[in-house]
């Protein structure tokens, strides 16, 4: 695979856009492969200049700062990294010239590729695909989206590894070949300030299986009514494996007598019964757990091992995370919930919740859903933070009955004291904001470290 990669970039002005994790990774590729070339790297970021990583490298040259895309005129091709936007360029740049780490995998690696995409639950469902190849004794590597790139593990990959790819909408974008399995989970609202349109966005994520043949399946929620439309549309030729809850698709997952069931158009069988001990917890997370399941099975991976793993995975850190009961409050940590989709199904999986904290960076996506169901949730108290949580409010106030409490504030910080003066002891405090976090926090971790610290500090 090294050597195609070589013989693909062989010959050509190679720059590399974005110079992050990923783009960091693929310096690493290019320069090993490449060792005495003229390489440019261009990042809107100037200290990237001084990065310790490229130091003693004499053949770079910058294109850094308001300027950086200046660099598309000195190149043959780029090497783009996630969310560096090129759409609006004019004229826009020939689609041969945008390469990205990710396509690039895929063009010589796809037969031994998971991909995992969708708005909400990406990482849920990779790690438990991850995890249940690593119980079932599979060599596998975790990459992409979930924060490990995966020209780190390329030199370690051989042919009976497995790549679990979790796949962004921006990693997405530029591909010109999709994963041997592809799993495709769900379609919300997210990221519009990234893309001109709703629709552009759908476009980027259906690329996970526009590039299917004859040998390949796709993993689909079919109860998702977009997902559903996209994969019809395609008129592919992958073979089809649906999830859903509402019948029993044959093939596909499905629930049968408090079961998972797994059918393959020929046979059925059960592969996990719902009244199980797990630790993903709510209706979402079945799903996840259901598109796990079907592309195991296609895997080959035994029943034993995929109960065993459903069975031992606890999650991942901010996702539903139960973090304690601080004076007689239950609080848990949702900070992956960037959407009103997400919020509603937190809310769901914890019914006991008496305070929920809402808002951070508005996106502008539609508040309105979200509002009706909290207004009729039982939820009593509610903090809003940021723009968004002012325009959560907005929506929520035609709504709000008698008992619901309304505290709207500017900083963060400031929800411990109201958590704790207003939340009933033995009910539970939500951290679900259904906004980003890029107003107070680099990323959804960090407002979710925040969480933590606030409500287990003693001050």
């Amino acid at each position: 695979m090294v050597e195609k990669i070589r013989q693909q970039l062989s010959g050509k002005k190679k720059a590399i856009l974005g110079f992050g994790r990923e783009g960091q990774a693929t310096y690493a590729l290019v320069r090993k492969l490449f060792p005495g070339e003229e390489l440019l790297i261009a990042d809107k970021n100037l200290s990237v200049a001084g990065d310790p990583f490229l130091k003693n490298d004499s053949h770079i040259r910058f294109f850094l700062g308001d300027h950086y895309l200046d660099v598309i005129h000195s190149c043959d091709i780029l090497v783009k990294s996630p969310g560096i936007r090129l759409n609006d360029l004019d004229p826009p740049l020939p689609a041969e010239k945008i390469l990205t780490q990710t396509g690039l995998f895929l063009q010589h690696y796809a037969s031994g590729v998971i991909g995992i995409t969708g708005t909400k639950g990406k990482s849920t469902t990779s790690s438990l695909i991850f995890h249940i190849l690593q119980v079932a004794g599979k060599e596998t590597f975790l990459v992409g989206n979930i924060g490990t790139p995966v020209f780190n593990f390329i030199d370690r990959i051989g042919k009976e590894t497995i790549i679990v790819f979790e796949l962004s909408s921006h990693q997405l974008e530029y591909v010109r070949a999709s994963p041997h399995i592809a799993v495709f989970l769900n379609l919300f609202q997210e990221h519009l300030d990234a893309y001109s349109s709703y629709e552009d966005y759908q476009e980027a994520k259906v690329n996970i299986a526009r590039f299917q043949g004859r040998a390949d399946y796709l993993v689909y929620n079919s109860g998702d009514a977009l997902v559903d439309r996209h994969v019809r549309s395609l008129g592919g030729v992958q073979h089809l494996l649906p999830f859903t809850m509402q019948c029993e698709p044959q093939p596909g997952v499905y629930i049968s007598d408090g079961q998972v069931c797994f059918s393959d158009g020929i046979s059925k069988r059960p592969v996990w019964k719902l009244d199980q001990k797990r630790y993903l917890k709510g209706e979402h997370n079945l799903r996840n757990i259901m598109a796990a399941a079907g592309a195991c099975c296609i895997s080959g991976i035994p029943d034993e091992a995929i109960r065993e793993g459903i069975l031992t995975f606890k999650g991942l850190e901010h996702r539903l995370e139960y973090i304690g009961e601080f004076r007689k409050i239950h609080f848990y940590n949702d900070s992956i919930a960037t959407i009103p989709e997400a919020a509603m199904e937190a809310v769901k999986s914890v019914p006991n919740t008496d305070t929920i904290i809402l808002g951070g960076f508005d996106r502008g996506v539609d508040y309105k859903p979200l509002a009706d169901f909290i207004s009729g949730s039982g939820i009593r108290n509610i903090i809003l933070a940021g723009v968004a949580g002012r325009r959560i409010g907005e929506s929520l106030e035609p709504f709000q009955s008698k008992e619901q409490k309304i505290f709207y504030i500017s900083r963060f910080d400031q929800l411990k004291d109201i958590v704790f003066r207003e939340t009933r002891p033995g009910h539970a405090c939500l951290l679900s904001p259904a906004a980003a976090s890029y107003d107070e926090f680099p990323n959804f971790e960090e407002r979710g470290k925040r969480f933590r610290e606030l409500i287990r500090s003693k001050e």
